[in-house]
């Protein structure tokens, strides 16, 4: 048996599996946290995976390994391979102001002419989660720092390069869809914009010509082996990705297939041939591992709406999915419109959730649940509607994360959706994409190899009638009825 390990170095922890390279059988797995905030140092992210891997009965057999990691994180390297400063998360928002000026600035001083050149030029406008904008906040906050960067990297391209040695920068490598998520990288003409570097570091474009961006490798291409001084000169080593990226392939995503990950956050992604390119920054153009792209929306509210219902009902999450499904579609006209948290898409950061349709009749247990359900499935269609809007199909959702573990989002999502939609079975599908992606590696074909899943597959008719009035509630929002939050 071949066995091939992929490793998904995330925001909280990171994960390591192994598998069958043929069948996709997983052997065994490990895992360790990692500490909490926005920032953090790198080697906190190498000690978490030596852990893992222990856990997971070391890399021992294991023939080749891949890592996908979370995207957008800033990691700067100086001339000796040190890391700079903390890396900044892709969730750290600082630099949210920064972004605003990039796109200005690209846009000679007009808002929605930058915004259309950045999507024009990369597929994404900038926000504050992408790479371009921190190293903005770098050299606008930080210039000692940021006269010191020799080397920029991302989570996953340096977890790689340590696990090589990291002989020198030089070898850094990273794939097509991490290096989509920096904003300065051209997914389509597969070429780094150094002049959008430059812009993001507040330098020149000579002045960058001889800082050090990871390789990019294609998807089933080796980047090099591990390190031999730690007993890994075995393993061949992938290129790794994204973990949107990886999860589509470790799901086996393709053309109008969309992975729906209801976390923390939102996320719909979908695998499409052509890339695109939207001024409004609703989506992203994001590449996948695969050689095709990744439109991509995200909310910023996601499962923790249920957390929020579930808290105010002083009930458990099971109970929480039973007086939804008790309730009547449309909850009797009760409508809750989630932006907790403000909200990314649509991009509405201050704004705050509402709850309408409130009468002596609707206010009742069960409407509350189906109302809190709705709305988070309401919001994941707007997403599905965004990608949709681009041109790009969706004919068919698998919902992974947290949220899918819910009976009451599994059941409704096919209606509000208004799509087919496959809940696999649980499984860490970031790192299982990342261990796909190395036996493919290995076996140098054109394809990855053939994994299967188990999944339980729903399809009902839209519930036209409970979107539509999810609809009409969130454009209310959206045209400022909504009270401020309260100060402090």
């Amino acid at each position: 048996m071949t066995l091939v390990a992929g490793v998904d170095s995330s925001t909280q922890s990171c994960k390591v599996v192994i598998h069958d390279a043929e069948t996709g059988a997983l052997v065994r797995s490990g895992s360790a946290a990692h500490p909490p905030g926005t920032e953090v140092d790198p080697e906190a992210w190498w000690s978490a995976f030596l852990e893992a891997v222990e856990a997971a009965g070391g890399l021992g057999g294991v023939s080749a390994l891949a890592v996908g990691g979370q995207q957008h994180g800033m990691v700067c390297l100086d001339a000796e391979g040190r890391v700079v400063r903390p890396a900044l998360l892709w969730n750290d928002t600082r630099s949210a102001p920064d972004a605003e000026d990039l796109i200005r600035e690209l846009g000679d001083g007009d808002a929605e002419v930058g915004a259309r050149r950045w999507a024009e030029a990369v597929g994404s406008v900038p926000v504050a989660s992408i790479t371009v904008a921190k190293l903005r906040w770098l050299a606008r906050v930080e210039p000692d720092n940021a006269a010191r960067v020799a080397a920029v990297a991302l989570p996953h391209d340096w977890l790689t390069w340590r696990i090589s040695g990291a002989a020198s920068l030089d070898t850094l490598a990273t794939d097509r869809s991490d290096a989509s998520g920096t904003g300065y990288f051209d997914a389509v003409g597969n070429a780094y914009r150094r002049d959008l570097l430059a812009l993001g570091l507040l330098r020149t474009e000579a002045d960058v010509a001889g800082i050090v961006l990871p390789r990019v490798a294609g998807p089933h291409e080796s980047v090099g082996t591990g390190d031999p001084a730690r007993g890994w000169g075995h393993l061949t080593l992938g290129p790794g990705c994204g973990d949107n990226a990886g999860a589509a392939l470790g799901l086996g995503l393709g053309v109008g297939d969309a992975c729906l990950s209801i976390g923390t956050s939102g996320v719909v992604s979908s695998v499409s041939d052509t890339p695109t390119a939207d001024p409004s920054g609703m989506v992203t153009g994001f590449a996948d591992a695969t050689g095709r792209f990744l439109p991509l929306a995200c909310t910023l509210n996601g499962s923790r709406v249920l957390d929020a219902a579930r808290a105010v009902l002083d009930v458990d999450h099971e109970e929480l999915s039973r007086l939804a499904l008790a309730a009547d579609p449309g909850a009797d006209g009760l409508v809750l419109v989630p932006y907790l948290e403000g909200e990314r898409t649509p991009n509405l950061p201050s704004a705050t959730g509402s709850l309408l349709g409130v009468t002596l009749g609707s206010m009742t247990r069960p409407n509350l649940a189906r109302a809190a359900v709705e709305g988070v499935l309401g919001l994941m269609a707007g997403c599905v509607q965004a990608v949709t809007a681009l041109g790009v199909p969706v004919d068919r959702v698998a919902l992974v994360g947290g949220g899918a573990r819910s009976a009451a989002i599994r059941e409704l999502a096919p209606g509000m959706l208004g799509v087919p939609v496959d809940v696999p079975d649980a499984g860490e599908w970031v790192a299982v994409g990342a261990a796909r992606q190395a036996a493919w590696v290995l076996s140098g074909a054109d394809e990855p190899p053939q994994w299967s899943h188990a999944a339980t597959t729903s399809e009902r008719r839209p519930d036209a009638e409970a979107l539509e009035r999810y609809r009409s509630a969130a454009t209310v929002v959206a045209e400022g009825l909504v009270l401020p939050a309260p100060a402090g």
